[in-house]
Order: structure tokens, then C-alpha cells, then sequence
């Protein structure tokens, strides 16, 4: 029988998680060295980064996905983990220091909902017998029920779906055997109308746990404009909190092993037109896409569309409004905001105001007017 540490340590085989930072630590569970456990790192809203506990309560799946290392058929060992081991081993590597919180996922046996009821189990013990008050986030399984969604929502942190394709087109090439519709976008427009119509009362914080998905780019043939078309559906009609994109790399022994990976800068071009998307103001139509529907990889998007549009006509950094502010190179929310309240006590005169304030001021000086003036090195910066 599998012990819950040899379950992590085959969790680690084949999820992308890299144990790091644990050398000269090595707690006892069960008798047995944590000296290799599926722990990442992540990002929390304001910044601050966490540990998590990044597992699975079984890599056995019925799922077919391309890309996958867990698809059926994939000649890899399997091991199951059950809810209350589960629990009991999350607790241990909490209390030894190594994790501030759990990722929890799990491939699909015997169908979405059933899954989904061993990942609600596993989360409820963790919360009401071990009375745990701390970061959870759990994914929803395909077909999961909306009296599950909400049930998760009541329990963790975070909740995700992975809706992998940004379409169904898109998703029938990468997991054939996975509804877009029903069983992917239904549960994130679910927790949307969850957290408008009802109380969270009865949630573990008083809050409704927040809502992200991930999207896989370079293995479907799909182009940069679905991949933000979704993103930004998703923003505005499901309130996503964020939406991840994983560049493909090919995995063995799966459909796709010969596939080229992606490249990664066109994930991080991704990432900075979807928080353009999110928290700037700009839509779609203003990303800078090249014919082909991709962005260009040789310059960001935001400094793209004020090449485009602001290198003739710069703004007024003494009467911007924030929503022009936001469309400067150099500067972004907290910038926008400590320009706002720094012009409340006099003018800005030159780009050292800028500086002081904690703007890219270099950068952002080709687009600007500083008191109807451009900056002086405004030029030699375009040469």
C-alpha cells in the first residue's frame, strides 16, 4: 500500500513542481524524511508569496487529455491518496513549517462529481477536524455539480477550472474527451452568480473563495486574440481574479511528445496584455496584434500601443485623469494613484517628480508633457 509521503513523492514525478529551499530541514512523518515534497510557491493579491502544498488526491485519470502527463493510458505508475490521509498529511507539513497553505487538485475516476466530493471531503476535514483557518485553493473537477462549486466556495480560498482551450474548437484538440460548455465555462459563470445572489455567511471567512482558470498555449494551433478574447470575457462576465497561461512543452509517451514547446516570451506577452485587460482599462481592441492575431514578441503591448498612439500626441502628466495615466509606459496603479495625490499639494515640473514618486520615469518620458513642456532627453530616448 502507498504511504502519503510515497503518494506526494510521485506527485512530484510528474506535476510541474520543483521542492526547493528544505536542504538542512527534514521533518518526521510517520517515520518517514519530508526531504522531498510537491511544494511551489505563490503569489497572493498584494504580493506577498506563499508555500503550498501542491498534490493530488490520485494520478490515475479517465481523461484522455493530449498534452497531459496523468491522460489514461499513459504507461506511469499511479497512486491514490484517500481524503483523511490526505488531511492528516497536510496538517503534519503545516505544523513542521515547510507549507503555509494547500493546492489540491486530483485526476478523474468513476466521473467529475464523485471526484469532486473526495476533493470537498479532504478540504472539510482539513477545515472542521483539524480546524485549519488558513489558504486552500481547490480545483473544480469537469462536470462538477453547482451544488459542489459551492460547496468548495464555502471551504477554500481559491477555486479554479481549467479551461486549457480558449475555445471549443481549441480544447477538442487538446482533451477530446472534455465539454467546453458544460463542464469547463458552466461552473465559472456559477461562481460568479454565486458570490452576486448569495450570503457567505456560511463560508469558512465570511467570503466567497475567488475564481481563476488556466488556459495552455502553443499546442492547439490557437492564436494570441482567442487566448484574450476568452480572457477578456472572462474578466468582465465571471470576475476571474486571474487567468494563467502555461506555455506547452511536450511531455513522453502522450499524443503531443513531438510537438515543439512554446516560446516563453509569448507567455509573458500573454501575461502583461491579460493584467492590461484586467486592471488598466484597455480592451481588446487596443492590443497590438499582428495579422496573424499574435502580439509581437519584440515589445511589450502596453508600450506597443503608446508607440501608436501617444508618441504624437503625449498626455499632461499634470491633468491626466487616472484612466490616461494607466496608459502611460512606466506606470501603473499605485504609480497612477501616487501621481493623483502628489498633484493635490502642486504641478510636477520635471521627471525627478516622477522618480521620487517610484515611476519608470525613463520610460515613461517619450510619451508625457510635464507642465506643457516634453522632457528634455524626450528624443535622444526614441534614438
Amino acid at each position: 500500500m502507498v504511504t502519503p509521503i510515497e503518494h506526494l513523492k510521485s506527485v512530484v514525478d510528474d506535476m510541474d513542481v520543483e521542492p526547493e529551499g528544505f536542504n538542512e530541514c527534514h521533518p518526521i512523518i510517520n517515520g518517514k524524511p519530508l526531504s522531498e515534497l510537491p511544494i511551489s510557491e505563490a503569489q497572493m493579491p498584494g504580493g506577498k508569496k506563499i508555500k503550498l502544498l501542491k498534490s493530488m488526491l490520485t494520478t490515475a485519470c479517465e481523461r484522455n487529455c493530449n498534452y497531459c502527463a496523468f491522460r489514461a493510458g499513459r504507461n506511469r505508475k499511479r497512486s491514490t491518496i484517500k481524503p483523511d490521509d490526505m488531511a492528516k498529511t497536510f496538517i503534519a507539513v503545516h505544523d513542521a513549517g515547510l507549507v503555509e497553505g494547500l493546492f489540491l487538485s486530483s485526476g478523474i475516476i468513476k466521473g467529475g462529481p464523485s471526484t469532486q466530493d473526495k476533493l470537498i471531503d479532504t478540504v472539510e476535514i482539513i477545515r472542521h477536524k483539524y480546524h485549519y483557518r488558513g489558504y486552500i485553493h481547490l480545483k473544480i473537477m469537469p462536470g462538477a455539480e453547482r451544488d459542489q462549486v459551492k460547496r468548495a466556495m464555502q471551504l477554500a480560498s481559491r477555486v479554479s477550472v481549467n479551461l486549457e482551450g480558449p475555445n471549443p474548437g481549441r480544447l477538442k484538440t487538446l482533451a477530446p474527451l472534455k465539454d467546453f460548455t458544460h463542464e469547463l465555462l458552466a461552473p465559472l459563470k456559477w461562481m460568479e452568480e454565486i458570490r452576486r445572489e448569495q450570503s457567505p455567511h456560511s463560508t469558512w471567512n465570511d467570503r466567497w473563495a475567488s475564481s481563476i482558470t488556466q488556459l495552455v498555449i502553443g499546442a492547439a494551433g490557437e492564436n494570441d486574440l482567442e487566448l484574450l478574447s476568452t480572457s477578456e470575457y472572462l474578466y468582465r462576465q465571471a470576475s476571474l481574479k486571474r487567468i494563467y497561461y502555461s506555455a506547452f512543452s511536450p511531455i513522453p509517451d502522450t499524443p503531443f511528445e513531438n510537438l515543439p514547446a512554446e516560446n516563453p516570451t509569448r507567455q509573458h506577452r500573454l501575461y502583461q496584455a491579460s493584467f492590461l485587460l484586467r486592471d488598466y482599462g484597455y480592451g481588446l481592441e487596443e492590443m497590438p496584434f499582428a495579422p496573424n492575431g499574435n502580439l509581437p514578441l519584440d515589445t511589450d503591448p502596453k508600450l506597443a500601443w503608446a508607440k501608436a498612439n501617444l508618441a504624437h500626441e503625449p498626455i499632461e502628466i499634470n491633468r491626466a485623469h487616472r484612466e490616461e495615466l494607466l496608459r502611460i509606459p512606466g506606470i501603473g496603479p499605485k504609480g497612477a494613484m501616487k501621481v493623483l495625490l502628489a498633484r493635490r499639494k502642486g504641478k510636477l515640473h520635471e521627471l525627478d517628480d516622477l522618480r521620487r514618486l517610484g515611476v519608470y520615469a525613463v520610460k515613461a518620458a517619450p510619451f508625457i508633457l510635464i507642465d506643457g513642456k516634453q522632457p528634455a532627453h524626450q528624443l535622444q530616448l526614441f534614438a
